[in-house]
C-alpha cells in the first residue's frame, strides 16, 4: 500500500468528523428553531413533572417502602423525556424528511449517507441529555431528589436506552405512510405504551397490568432508569435483566430499519 493511499484514508476521519459537527449544527438549529417542535419534546416533560410534583405533595407509595411519589417521578420522566426524543420525535421527523423530498434529495446530495446517520443520532442525543439535566436539577433543587447514586449505572442506562429507542423510532417510521398520520400514531402507540407501564402511576408488583407490561420495553426503561438512584433497599444500580430487554428490542428494530427503511416519499 502506498503512502499515499494510506494518507488519504487517514484524512477521511476528520473529513467525516467536520461533516458531521457542521451537519449536527444544522440539525440542531432546525429542532431549536421549531419552537413548537421544541416544546413538545423538551418543555412537556418538565411540566409535567412540575405539575405532578406540585399535586404529589407529601404523597408516599406504600408497596415500595413509602417512597415518595415525587422521588418515583423524577427519574421516571427522565426516562419520558428519553423515549419522546428518541422515539416519537424522531420518528416523526424521519417521516415528514421522506414525504417532502428531503431524505431523497440529501440521499443524492454530495453529503454521504453515513454522516447523515450519525448526525441525526448525535443530534437526537443531544435534546435527550438536555432533557436529562434539566428534570435532574428540578428533581434535586425543586423536590429534593438526590442525583442518582451509581452515575457510571445511570450513564450505561442512558446508553442503551437512547440507542435501542433512536432504532424504534427509524423502525416505526418505516410502517407509518404519510405525515399526516405520523403524529396520531407515534403519539397514541406512546402514551398507551406510557399508561401501560405505569409512569403517571406506580404499578403493583405481580398485577396483571404490570405482567403484561413486561413484553414492551417501556416499563423495562423505566425500572432501569430508576435503579441507580437506589430509592429502594436491596435494589442493585445495575438493571442488567431490563438493559437486556431494551436492548433486544433495538436489536430487532435495527433489523427492521435496515430492512425496510426508504428514502424516498411514498406518494405516487
Amino acid at each position: 500500500m502506498s503512502a499515499s493511499t494510506t494518507t488519504s484514508r487517514r484524512s477521511l476521519v476528520p473529513h467525516d468528523v467536520r461533516l458531521i459537527a457542521h451537519q449536527v449544527r444544522y440539525e440542531q438549529l432546525a429542532f431549536w428553531l421549531n419552537r413548537v417542535g421544541a416544546i413538545f419534546t423538551v418543555v412537556f416533560s418538565v411540566l409535567f413533572l412540575v405539575m405532578l410534583g406540585a399535586s404529589a405533595g407529601q404523597a408516599h407509595i406504600s408497596f415500595l417502602h413509602h417512597l415518595k411519589l415525587i422521588k418515583y417521578y423524577v427519574p421516571g420522566f427522565v426516562a419520558y423525556g428519553i423515549m419522546s426524543a428518541c422515539f416519537t420525535t424522531l420518528a416523526i421527523n424521519l417521516v415528514v424528511r421522506r414525504e417532502t423530498g428531503q431524505l431523497k434529495r440529501l440521499r443524492l446530495s454530495p453529503l454521504p449517507s453515513r454522516v447523515l446517520v450519525v448526525a441525526i443520532f448525535v443530534s437526537t442525543t443531544i435534546v435527550s441529555l438536555v432533557q436529562v439535566a434539566l428534570l435532574l436539577l428540578i428533581g434535586r433543587f425543586g423536590y429534593a431528589v438526590n442525583f442518582p447514586v451509581s452515575w457510571l449505572a445511570f450513564a450505561l442506562v442512558l446508553l442503551v436506552g437512547i440507542v435501542s429507542f433512536s432504532a424504534m423510532g427509524v423502525a416505526i417510521s418505516t410502517v407509518i405512510p404519510n405525515q399526516e398520520t405520523a403524529g396520531p400514531v407515534t403519539s397514541i402507540v406512546f402514551f398507551v405504551l406510557l399508561f401501560l407501564a405505569g409512569l403517571w402511576f406506580p404499578l403493583s408488583p405481580h398485577s396483571g397490568l404490570e405482567k403484561f407490561s413486561n413484553y414492551f420495553p417501556v416499563l423495562h426503561f423505566i425500572k432501569a432508569v430508576n435503579a441507580p438512584f437506589e430509592f429502594q433497599p436491596g435494589v442493585s444500580p445495575w438493571a442488567w435483566h431490563d438493559l437486556l430487554i431494551i436492548a433486544l428490542w433495538g436489536v430487532v428494530a435495527v433489523i427492521v430499519a435496515v430492512r425496510k427503511f426508504k428514502w424516498a416519499p411514498r406518494r405516487s
